[in-house]
């Protein structure tokens, strides 16, 4: 591919689906680019994601899909907007990858897998002029305001007249994604918002007893509800009980209100129905049925399916005598309370939050203190539970910062 005598150097920081998304819309456009990337190879974290079912997108009602943003939907609608889920599948299936959308709403890959759709992405990339540098440790700005990388041969410099960095979170650091960024945009007195753990489990004290018998089980069909700042949040899923605490789907769409009570107040508490599809009168007049003979346990399996973890998690709250009282052992199974004591390391997080703020950015994510330096995906300020939303949005911020580097490119050819 020929490069025009006028084009401006192009360095994207960060092989994961934002930095090749912006590197797709670049080489779309004619623009030759340079990927960097720390690891030995580009979209480990992208891949590893794919492992238990590529859930590529989400296919609900755009309305309902930018709520799930939150506090950052603001300044990712735009993006959002531009690049849509619509968009994102159409773009996979430009790749021949075909896609279909799940019971609940999720979009996948027809194989479920993330390697087929990283190769054939990356083979269009490299036909286009993209060109792939691993094993390039970004290590900031040199005095010449140039690119510096710890590579293999020892320390090396670029120049380049746009840069986009898109360089993740801090989740999954063994993955590329270790949050060392954020030092280095601090230097240059970029405001950022300190990274927290999102989608992730947390701590409890459990008892020795309940950990040996129920680490590791899942804990189904259930609804956990909790309060924060008079506003009820309720969901009803599952959740997998760990040795330390508990974590699982059903906890993640919920992480980001724990994790903020637990920095508040020093601990989050909910509560756990364990048969959610029973109400209160239905369920007692149950448990008051005569058992003769039979213990209580088994009792409470035969009428309400209740044994194992559920039962143990009755065990771990509720005395001897409460466990005989009927109305008492309703109202717990009902409302078991279980207290989070901390969220599990960021390390351990499928994502995090916070980030480059995005009053520090442009409508373009550029950075208005470092003109032509752009950001996207997991390094800026917003959080999205799991479900396909974490990807959407890395894929539209890419392809934002994309446009963005493509107007500031053609901006200063001219």
């Amino acid at each position: 591919m020929s490069t025009p005598a006028n084009t401006k150097a192009v360095a994207i920081i960060g092989g994961g689906p934002a930095g090749l998304m912006a590197a797709e819309t670049l080489t779309q456009a004619g623009i030759k680019v340079d990927v960097y990337d720390a690891m030995p190879s580009v979209g480990r974290k992208f891949l590893m994601a794919g492992k238990g079912g590529m859930n590529i997108s989400n296919a609900e009602p755009f309305d309902k899909l930018l709520s799930r943003y939150g506090v950052g939907l603001a300044t990712l609608e735009t993006s959002l907007s531009n690049f849509s889920p619509e968009h994102l599948i159409t773009w996979i299936q430009s790749l021949g990858i075909r896609t279909f959308v799940g019971s609940s709403g999720r979009v996948f890959p027809i194989d479920m897998k993330a390697a087929p759709l990283l190769r054939a992405w990356l083979h269009r990339l490299k036909t286009s002029g993209a060109e792939f540098h691993v094993r390039h440790q970004w290590l900031g700005w040199s005095d010449q305001h140039q690119l510096r990388f710890h590579t293999p041969n020892g320390e090396k410099i670029i120049s380049a007249d746009i840069t986009i960095l898109a360089l993740g979170g801090a989740s999954w650091p063994t993955l590329g994604s270790t949050g060392n960024w954020v030092e280095l945009l601090n230097d240059k007195l970029v405001k950022i918002r300190p990274l927290k753990p999102a989608n992730c489990g947390f701590d409890i004290s459990w008892s020795s007893y309940f950990v040996e018998r129920c680490a590791g089980e899942p804990l189904k069909s259930v609804r956990i509800t909790f309060t924060a700042d008079g506003l009820e949040h309720s969901q009803k899923g599952e959740c997998v009980i760990t040795k330390t605490g508990i974590e699982g789907g059903l906890i993640y769409s919920l992480s980001s209100v724990l994790r903020d009570a637990i920095d508040t107040m020093g601990y989050a508490l909910i509560y756990i129905d364990l048969t959610p599809d029973i109400d209160f009168a239905s369920l007692l007049k149950k448990v008051s049925l005569p058992r003769g003979k039979q213990s209580l346990a088994n009792h409470l399996r035969k009428q309400l399916k209740l044994s194992g973890v559920k039962s143990a998690l009755l065990h771990e709250v509720l005395s001897s005598a409460e466990f005989s009282d009927p109305i008492r052992l309703c109202e717990t199974i009902k409302a078991l309370p279980v207290k989070l004591i901390s969220t599990r390391p960021i390390e351990e997080a499928i994502s995090s939050a916070g980030g480059v703020c995005f009053d520090e950015l442009d409508e373009y994510l550029m950075i208005k203190a470092l003109p032509g330096v752009f950001c996207a995906g997991e390094m800026l300020d917003w959080e999205a539970p799991t479900g396909g939303y974490l990807l959407t949005a890395c894929f539209a911020t890419g392809h934002r910062a994309g446009l963005g580097a493509l107007a500031w490119h053609n901006k200063s050819t001219h």
